[in-house]
């Protein structure tokens, strides 16, 4: 068990608190005068972690908040400190992490394709007048979009990015992917499942740090920007220069952006499987086991007793 000083998990928490404010300031600003940034605001309206649990700081399992009392839910209070109540945690959500475990070690050990060119973004507005983003113009005409769907293909092997395809675009896609052959599909070079590590961060929290769950945010906002650079939205009144993957020196440019997430990627799902993989084989445990015997008190609050 690792043990930090109060003044050390306090500094943790505040730089934790000053770098997710960072994004979660201007969301909820945004979000109060009734405004929706096509990438600003997607990891909050898509993934459902809230603003207030990413703020949320959290140690991970098996550390000891030197000093700290009714840290909150999931926490056990001890003679020294607060620790999370792993043992606990683990019965609830065990099938979890190791869903979660097999997930991120199929997609490791793939190799990374890189010629899908962002063509999924395309599938989801193809020969429909009806769009995800209808606040935003598209670059090319319906006509347009249809031609270059139908003559580059696609090869999209994410479930939930498929799952948006027009009806249409969907007999077009190489791959048929489910949700039952994701294991079997995700590979380490797909925008979509490299933005998902901050999904999987983000479930398995608080037994992760928060410190992992904001760089997979950070990972996933820089991802979301590109994904929505190569895709048929004009979003240059907002900043984003388009990467006109109709061309190939645009494709040429995804597929350098796409290596350049994979290998980032690659240092954040090893680190969420390193996790996955101590909590499954209990490397992470409590101080002790029990309750106020051993000088533990259950933490009560308003969602109830742990």
């Amino acid at each position: 068990m690792d043990v930090l000083e109060q003044e050390v998990w306090q500094a943790r928490a505040e730089a934790h608190r000053q770098r997710v404010e960072a994004w979660t300031a201007p969301h909820l600003a945004r979000r109060a005068r009734g405004e929706i940034h096509p990438v600003e605001d997607f990891l909050f309206t898509y993934y459902g972690h809230r603003p207030a649990q990413l703020r949320r700081w959290h140690p991970g399992a098996g550390v000891l908040l030197k000093g700290a009392r009714d840290f909150g839910r999931d926490y056990l209070d001890t003679s020294e400190g607060a620790t999370l109540d792993t043992a606990a945690l683990m019965d609830r959500r065990r099938s979890t992490v190791e869903w979660i475990a097999q997930l991120l070690a199929a997609t490791a050990a793939r190799p990374a394709y890189l010629g899908c060119f962002g063509l999924h973004e395309w599938a989801m507005v193809y020969k429909t007048a009806e769009v995800r983003h209808g606040a935003w113009p598209l670059r090319l005409s319906g006509e347009a979009i249809a031609e270059i769907v139908e003559q580059r293909g696609v090869r999209c092997s994410h479930f939930d990015a498929f799952r948006f395809f027009t009806p249409e675009a969907r007999p077009l896609n190489v791959l048929q992917p489910t949700r039952q052959r994701q294991r079997e599909l995700e590979q380490p070079g797909c925008l979509h499942a490299n933005m998902d590590l901050y999904k999987w961060a983000h479930k398995l929290s608080p037994l992760v740090s928060g410190e992992l769950v904001a760089d997979c945010f950070v990972l996933a906002r820089d991802i979301r920007a590109v994904d929505m650079r190569a895709s048929p939205y004009d979003l240059s009144p907002l900043g984003y220069r388009p990467i006109r993957i109709e061309t190939p020196e645009g494709r040429a440019e995804y597929a350098a952006e796409q290596r350049g997430f994979a290998e980032r990627a690659r240092t954040q799902r090893q680190r969420l499987l390193g996790a996955c993989e101590r909590l499954l084989a209990g490397t992470h445990r409590p101080l002790v086991h029990g309750d106020r015997a051993f000088g533990l008190r259950r933490i009560s609050g308003s969602r109830g007793t742990l």
